[in-house]
């Protein structure tokens, strides 16, 4: 119990960046690199940059230099998933898989499927779906050159929105002690999109 309640609380945003004290940047970076494209969806992208941005002054951090690793780290996070979706396609993913479900898959294929190139961009504020729509773009054989442009404009996006919203939270007085409730709010809104969809389906599947 107490290996998961470590592991948990280093879902946290907060105590992730104080654990990774004068390494943050690079913290942040391989985070937000791993949740991009890695096939590792279970990471607190949103909230780490939101959270970074808030407390850039303690972290001893600048906001330019929290944007430039964030976009950097989040292009080539996708740069690997498109690589692992055109070299391996399906074959990495498994119905009884822990974290590589088929179903994880199947939903970010659908996403790319419905919203097209743009689901590059769009997809970045979707958990789950942020880590897999590259590896979907890859499988699709998107052309790669057609995938950089979206993928960069997806990434800068993200980032820049992410961080800017710590930039005027944290111009607010106070609201660092009001912190974890700001990111209990980000990762409801973060996870809305999901719900949302999910009880549509539902709703659609009583009815049909």
């Amino acid at each position: 119990m107490d290996a998961v309640h470590n592991l948990l609380s280093y879902m946290d945003a907060t105590t992730l960046l104080t654990a990774f004290g004068p390494w943050v940047l690079v913290g942040v970076a391989i985070v937000v690199f791993i949740e991009s494209g890695v096939l590792f969806p279970f990471l607190p992208g949103d909230s780490l940059l939101v959270t970074a941005a808030i407390l850039r002054d303690p972290l001893n951090v600048s906001i330019w230099e929290l944007l430039a690793i964030g976009v950097v780290a989040a292009i080539l996070g996708d740069q690997v998933g498109y690589w692992l979706g055109h070299k391996f396609g399906r074959r990495l993913f498994r119905d009884d898989a822990r974290i590589l479900k088929s179903s994880h898959l199947a939903a970010a294929e659908q996403f790319f499927t419905k919203h097209g190139s743009a689901a590059l961009v769009l997809g970045r504020f979707v958990p789950i779906v942020r880590t897999f729509v590259p590896v979907a773009a890859g499988t699709a054989r998107m052309p790669y050159t057609h995938f950089v442009g979206w993928n960069v404009l997806g990434g800068v996006t993200w980032v820049l929105s992410m961080n800017l919203i710590g930039v005027f939270l944290g111009n607010i007085p106070g609201i660092a002690d009001s912190i974890e409730k700001i990111m209990l709010l980000i990762i409801a809104l973060s996870v809305l999109p999901i719900v949302v969809k999910y009880a549509l389906t539902r709703i659609k599947a009583a009815r049909g």
